[in-house]
């Protein structure tokens, strides 16, 4: 989407970052392949893996829901 966003603003005759800052999510490869490069917010996904398979297999053993909340980190890159 933020790609798109990207398109649309140059289409627009708007600048990136000078007039608008424009940021992403999950930091996939087209963040780092887009001109110019997209700040995005990265998640662990490994880390996301491994505890939607732990609380799954809670849950199929009885136990409650659980909320996991794990860290992001945020890349600045060209786009803001």
């Amino acid at each position: 989407m933020a790609q798109g966003v990207l398109a649309a603003l140059r289409q627009a005759g708007r600048r990136v970052p000078e007039d608008v800052a424009v940021g992403g999510f999950d930091d996939s490869p087209a963040a780092t392949a887009s001109t110019p490069a997209l700040t995005t917010i990265r998640q662990p996904w490994d880390r996301i893996s491994s505890e939607m398979v732990r609380v799954l297999l809670a849950q199929i053993g009885g136990e409650d829901p659980a909320a996991v909340i794990l860290p992001t980190e945020l890349v600045r890159r060209e786009s803001t």
